[in-house]
């Protein structure tokens, strides 16, 4: 993407005429370190941890020390709470609910445990909030089965190992402006219960939620009967037309042609260039679909309920590991064991969760009601935004510019104020607006649109 500066003074010298200079990208030195501080060791341990639990199956035993669903939850909140002791703005909760029985995928009910890590923000002024996931249940090929040995190491044990790794490194770190919760996921297997639940806990709330990011296999590098190896890929899926769509929302999407303009569509985006730009040999595709064919992950109750929301997957996935049980027939290894986690893979991944999680945390909130002049008829465009309420103010703003046949943001121009006249026409480009902070932390961008039919 080019990035821009746009001097307000020399285009009113040049008679309206656009002088643009090219402008060095720069790291935040707070966001590089703390991701140089994820730890491969540390990743592995908290696999081989879940591993050893033997099955994390939603019906298996709660009640022994070294074995089941019941196990893995204990050794999660352990864990966490040891993290919370060294500090004070991280608390760790439990939330209890019902699932199964007559009608579902659980042949009984019972009471599955979501284990919420919350880091609370220093800023007063905003309760902002960023939301990580990974779910923490596993399952063998039979779904019914609670007793098979299912170790999970990929599926999700490299989603959790991510999120405990970043829970470890904001332990040690400077306490965020915002809040960000990080959420262990039970009941994923037997259809997303405790995604579920936890979006209609975040519904009934209030949280502000800035965004979803959801972890679900993330540390495969060779693809089965392919059998191509590659750990510089990561998939981002997120919806394009909100599951949430309001009619009202539904005019104005058709109205200004949004259909790749959804919150999810923009948080997504806004992953790919933040992970680029700090994670070194990893590349960010984005797919534009929820999720995989036949598959879900647990963003999707959060789409539902309204929140942005992506899953973050690896490129390649390896159909003779995961949900099969492990060992060897006609030669060919089955399961999901550690040997076929790529831990340097899940280090760079984690580290592309922490990047982003900091540099929104970082960022000021993101503009209101961008909106273009579409009053009368220009070969140049008129956008005006508002700022947030909420939290610090802007130090400046970044204009996003694409083609309307591009599915990434092309250009970024830097201004002041809360309005620019801009010499593209609106009838050939999509446009957005971000805030920026004095450090360069960007928010997620705010999609332009012409208002709505009348």
């Amino acid at each position: 993407m080019k990035i821009i500066n746009y001097s307000v003074t020399l285009l009113l010298i040049l008679l309206s005429n656009i002088l643009y200079s090219q402008q060095i990208l720069i790291k935040d030195s707070r966001i590089a370190y703390a991701i140089s501080s994820v730890d491969s060791d540390s990743l592995k341990s908290t696999i081989l941890n879940l591993v050893s639990i033997y099955t994390r199956h939603n019906l298996s035993t709660q009640t022994d020390n070294n074995k089941g669903i019941g196990a893995a939850s204990n050794f999660i909140k352990k864990q966490l709470d040891k993290y919370a002791k060294a500090n004070s703005a991280l608390s760790v909760k439990e939330y209890s609910y019902r699932a199964g029985g007559s009608g579902t995928r659980l042949l009984r009910e019972i009471t599955l445990k979501n284990i919420v890590a919350e880091f609370k923000g220093s800023d007063l002024t905003t309760d902002r909030t960023i939301v990580l996931l990974a779910h923490y249940d596993s399952r063998s090929f039979d779904n019914t089965d609670s007793t098979t040995f299912a170790p999970g190491a990929n599926d999700n044990g490299s989603g959790v190992a991510a999120l405990m790794e970043i829970a470890r490194i904001l332990s040690i770190t400077p306490q965020l402006p915002v809040n960000v919760k990080l959420i262990f996921l039970s009941g994923e297997e037997h259809g997303l219960l405790g995604a579920t639940y936890m979006a209609s806990v975040a519904k009934r709330e209030g949280w502000n939620i800035n965004a979803v990011i959801n972890n679900d296999m993330i540390g495969n590098s060779r693809s089965s009967g392919t059998e191509i190896s590659n750990n510089t890929r990561l998939r981002v899926f997120s919806e394009n037309i909100p599951f949430s769509e309001s009619p009202q929302e539904k005019k104005i999407r058709e109205y200004n042609s949004g259909e790749n303009d959804s919150d999810s569509r923009q948080l997504a985006r806004y992953i790919k260039e933040i992970s680029e730009r700090y994670v070194d040999n990893l590349e960010i595709t984005l797919i534009y679909r929820n999720d995989r064919f036949g598959r879900g992950g647990d963003h999707t109750p959060f789409n539902r309920e309204g929140f942005a929301s992506v899953r973050l997957c690896e490129y390649f996935e390896n159909y003779d590991r995961t949900h099969q049980i492990p060992g060897t027939r006609d030669g060919k290894h089955y399961g999901d064991l550690i040997e076929g986690v790529d831990i340097e893979y899940v280090k760079k991944n984690t580290q592309a969760n922490l990047a982003t999680l900091l540099n929104l945390a970082f960022a000021p909130e993101k503009p209101n009601s961008v909106i273009i002049d579409i009053s009368k008829l220009s070969s140049s465009s008129q956008i005006s935004w508002k700022d947030s309420n909420k939290g610090k103010k802007p130090f400046g703003y970044y204009i996003l510019i694409r083609e309307t046949h591009k599915s990434n943001w092309e250009k970024k121009i830097f201004v002041k104020g809360n309005s620019i006249d801009i010499p593209y026409s609106k009838d050939n480009y999509f446009f957005a607006i971000q805030s920026v902070s004095e450090e360069g932390n960007e928010s997620i961008p705010q999609f332009a649109t012409g208002g709505s039919p009348r």
